[in-house]
């Protein structure tokens, strides 16, 4: 089925005005994209920012007499709120098999000498690698982002066997999951998002570890824990007001790895573990920051 889409240039404060009046004349899907090049590292907690200019994506049927109703809902517009309606264009989307084209851009990927994560709907590139299985799908992480990178290719350089394992934070599980399939004995999950409670579920199911091998939780259901292993690869904010927290799942003489941190923020989170861990070194990649720490025998 042909699509077109129109796409509009705005600001953050008329967002949900011109999406409203977008839905009303038939769109089936509206988006948003950054209009300026404006990153967004890292919003204060619970709340959800813009961009200050925003692409607005209205997708609609191609039969649809849009040309003719977007100059309508312009003439509405300006009367309704007396300022012209925002600059736009219209495209026509190329019919396409969309699932094979989302399938077709993962490929397996290596992360270090030994560990490779692979899309479940492809042959492991090396077959005697430790080769995790894993989908894009509900929750963030599927080792394209240097953040995960920085913690898949430290997890590929340590003999983890027998060891415990928290994942805090754990998204889609990867960290975890990749440190049971390197020979972790247990894991413990926990994320704020029930969908990355799912995730991690599956993930772990569709790479053979034990489901009583491997535990998920929301943070208020997580049980008194402590491991041999720590990963937290969220964000440096969350990372500093979450230290205690983190910290109690942690044995001494256990070792953390941080990670979701820019580099001009990584001197802020290692001084604010300095006081409880041996910081043991800082890996930077693309501008982010891996810090790798050992805890204090108590």
């Amino acid at each position: 089925m042909p699509w077109i889409q129109a796409i509009v240039d705005i600001t953050a404060e008329q967002s949900a005005d011109i999406e409203d009046l977008l839905m009303a004349i038939g769109a089936q899907a509206v988006t948003m994209r950054d209009g300026a090049n404006q990153p967004i590292y890292e919003p204060p907690l619970g709340t959800t920012p813009l961009w200050d200019n925003v692409s607005l994506i209205a997708l609609f049927d191609a039969e649809q007499p849009l040309d003719t109703q977007m100059q309508q809902l312009a003439e509405l517009y300006k009367s309704e709120y007396a300022k012209p309606f925002p600059n736009y264009k219209l495209e026509l989307v190329e019919d396409k098999d969309w699932v094979r084209e989302w399938m077709d851009t993962f490929k397996p990927m290596a992360f270090g000498k030994r560990l490779w994560i692979c899309p479940s709907w492809l042959e492991p590139t090396d077959p005697n690698a430790v080769n995790l299985k894993l989908d894009p799908g509900l929750a963030f992480g599927t080792g394209t982002h240097a953040t995960t990178s920085l913690c898949l290719k430290w997890l590929d350089t340590q003999d983890v066997t027998g060891k415990t394992v928290v994942d805090f934070g754990c998204g889609s599980g990867i960290l975890g999951v990749a440190a049971m399939i390197l020979g972790a004995h247990h894991l413990v999950g926990i994320d704020i998002d029930p969908q990355a409670i799912l995730a991690s579920n599956e993930n772990t199911e569709r790479n053979g570890v034990a489901q009583e091998r491997a535990e998920f939780y929301l943070p208020e259901d997580a049980p008194e824990y402590q491991a041999d292993l720590v990963l937290a690869n969220i964000l440096a904010g969350p990372l500093v007001e979450l230290k205690a927290a983190i910290l109690s799942y942690l044995l001494p003489s256990g070792q953390l790895v941080l990670s979701g941190i820019l580099a001009s923020q990584a001197q802020e989170v290692a001084d604010a573990y300095s006081k409880d861990c041996h910081i043991d070194g800082i890996t930077e990649e693309d501008g982010w920051v891996r810090i790798d720490a050992t805890r204090f025998e108590k």
